[in-house]
């Protein structure tokens, strides 16, 4: 693990009640990886299952995870980041609040302030979702 949750709200735009990510838990090159926990009142949580949007929304919160432990590295701020296409998505499954997934996004390409993603979904080894997803920047 390399931030628990209460070190990563800094590090990306949305903030409680808002946030779908706990931990960042790893960052190379092309990769990144982040855990949730659901909780029974997350947003996105209905009947007791994390909903389709959830699943969407944590992709892109790993996303801006990543973009933002690398501008704090880079000791720059923190941009905004907006979802501006998703392609190919696939829901497999639901999650029940109480399960914690693993997402990991690989970067495809990067052009000016558009990145492309491919993010997956994980619960113990059960693949949730996948899709291709374009992530805009922007300074606040």
């Amino acid at each position: 693990m390399i931030f628990p949750v209460e070190d990563i709200i800094p590090l990306i735009p949305q903030k409680p009640p808002f946030v779908m990510v706990d931990q960042l838990l790893f960052v190379d090159d092309d990769t990144t990886q982040s855990s949730f926990a659901i909780k029974a009142d997350t947003i996105f949580v209905k009947d007791g299952h994390f909903q389709e949007a959830g699943l969407l929304e944590n992709i892109a919160q790993t996303a801006a995870l990543r973009a933002g432990y690398l501008a704090h590295t880079e000791n720059k701020p923190v941009k905004l980041g907006y979802i501006g296409a998703v392609k190919d998505l696939e829901i497999f499954g639901l999650p029940k609040a109480g399960d914690e997934l693993i997402t990991e996004i690989t970067i495809i390409d990067t052009i000016f302030d558009v990145t492309v993603i491919a993010g997956k979904v994980w619960h113990n080894d059960q693949l949730l979702a996948q899709c291709e997803m374009k992530v805009f920047t922007v300074n606040e």
